[in-house]
């Protein structure tokens, strides 16, 4: 009698360590010159001598760059992955990309005295991280197949840990470096962080599965949607928009594409979210400049840098993912009050918004020639960040249950869109503090502050009344549903 042979344990891909490595060491980059980004721009620049009367423009123009450059790096994925995935592959753009990368970071080392050179520097490492962004956490998943797809979970979890392990460390060293070493090392350590990161990647390239482009595919949502909107008088009567196309492109992407559309009209309400969370890391720094960040232990006393205080972020969200995913949501689903997507969103709008009345009663007391406690600022920093697990994680979950296996990508890539369009929004409000008038004289001291929990609080109020009537269709609890019927779920709040 044959004895059954125990089956093979799963192994981790070989290409793992590499990847892990990769993107440890590339977001200590990304997030270390940020973490200075905002205050350099003031110092070295529009306001070298600290004016007073010059501290609004100046706040605002550099706040206002700051923004731009997350706006392009966030705006870039969806483009990266679609020349990916038609032309070059993920390997050779992530690649090729990162070169470009660390001679974004060798830019802005070398131009710390030339505005227009720094800025140059900015655009270069804003199209460095946005290019490849995409295509990384991609990469992972082409790395396992069926005898090790148990792992993915595992992988990704380590993917997660690195990202924040890299960020958490940066946002404590450059900012050190920037006080004892100058901006040129302060910007150079980056550079040669987003260095190590390519050689890394480089050293795994025999190890790596290799996915090659596929060509240009004609069946996606810009395709789509373009036919769509240029064929409108052949629209037939009950027919919606885009099934016009049905007649010139795959039935079941079109489907796909209508989605697509579905999910962004929840992402719509993440705009509020996105368009204050980045301020975190440009305005809110420059309030810690001014705020009391000596920490006594009794036997020793030290300063935080202005620059340090979004570590606690990265402290505080490697804290509260596993308390509310186990438990706080199963205790609010055993006692009746399903945390459904929808829930979520919505609690985490309110807490941004509480985040930035924190923020705003600071940054009174600041006006007021106070220099109140950092750890106000924790307090916000401690709520944004629950707000962020509620808001960022649960819509990448959403774009991932509410989009059909055709159009994930495309929907991460949306995702980040709404990240660079928040952006966008905070820029160009940045922008109108700049040039005068009435913005900058109803926006002073924290007038900002309440003119965004204002912003937030209209986003709230439509999302009150849009959200029971928003139609859903989770492609993962019912994957058997024809992609023609649309589930209403009406009793979403």
């Amino acid at each position: 009698m044959q004895e059954k042979t125990a089956p093979a344990k799963s192994r981790f891909p070989k290409s793992v360590p590499y990847i892990i490595g990769n993107e440890a060491a590339e977001r200590f980059s990304f997030y270390g010159m940020r973490s200075i980004l905002t205050l350099f721009l003031v110092k070295q620049f529009f306001n070298p001598t600290g004016a007073e009367a010059l501290a609004q423009q100046a706040d605002a123009h550099a706040n206002k760059l700051n923004h731009l450059f997350v706006m392009v790096a966030y705006a870039l994925p969806f483009v990266g992955g679609m020349i990916a995935d038609w032309f070059t592959g993920k390997y050779k753009l992530i690649l090729y990309v990162s070169l470009v990368y660390c001679v974004g970071h060798l830019l802005l080392a070398m131009f710390d005295t030339s505005l227009s050179g720094f800025e140059f520097g900015m655009l270069v490492v804003a199209i460095g991280a946005g290019g490849i962004k995409s295509c990384v956490s991609a990469n992972v998943g082409d790395q396992f197949d069926a005898s090790n797809q148990d792992l993915l979970s595992k992988v990704y979890g380590w993917f997660y840990f690195s990202i924040n392990a890299g960020s958490m460390l940066s946002t404590v060293a450059i900012p050190v470096i920037y006080k004892y070493y100058g901006p040129q090392w302060a910007f150079g350590v980056p550079g040669i962080l987003m260095a190590l990161a390519t050689l890394i990647f480089f050293m795994g390239r025999k190890k790596y599965v290799k996915v090659p482009p596929q060509g240009v595919n004609r069946n996606n949502l810009v395709f789509i949607t373009w036919y769509a909107l240029t064929n409108l008088s052949k629209k037939k009567p009950g027919q919606s928009l885009l099934d016009i196309a049905k007649e010139s492109y795959d039935p079941e992407r079109v489907e796909g594409v209508k989605a697509v559309y579905r999910v962004i009209s929840v992402f719509f309400f993440a705009l509020a979210f996105w368009a204050v969370w980045d301020q975190c890391l440009s305005e809110w720094t420059l309030y810690a400049a001014k705020m009391d960040r000596n920490i006594n232990l009794g036997f020793t006393s030290f300063m935080i840098e202005p620059g340090s205080m979004s570590t606690f972020n990265t402290v505080f969200l490697l804290l509260f993912i596993p308390l509310f995913n186990y438990v706080i949501y199963p205790n609010l689903d055993k006692i009746g009050l399903k945390t459904t997507p929808l829930r979520r969103l919505g609690a985490g709008l309110v807490l941004t918004a509480l985040s930035f009345v924190v923020i705003g009663f600071t940054h009174v007391s600041i006006d007021h020639g106070g220099s109140p406690s950092m750890w106000w600022q924790v307090l916000a920093f401690l709520i944004l960040s629950a707000a962020e697990v509620l808001v960022s994680i649960t819509g990448l979950e959403y774009a991932y249950t509410h989009s059909p296996k055709s159009m994930k990508s495309t929907m991460s890539g949306i995702w980040f869109l709404v990240v660079s369009f928040g952006n966008l929004i905070t820029a160009l409000v940045n922008g109108l503090i700049e040039d005068g008038g009435w913005w900058a004289e109803n926006l002073k001291g924290a007038n900002y502050e309440w003119f965004f929990v204002a912003f937030i609080c209209v986003f709230i109020i439509i999302f009150m009344f849009v959200a029971p009537r928003l139609k859903e269709r989770n492609y993962i609890t019912d994957p058997y549903v024809k992609d023609n019927e649309v589930i209403a779920e009406t009793n979403n709040l």
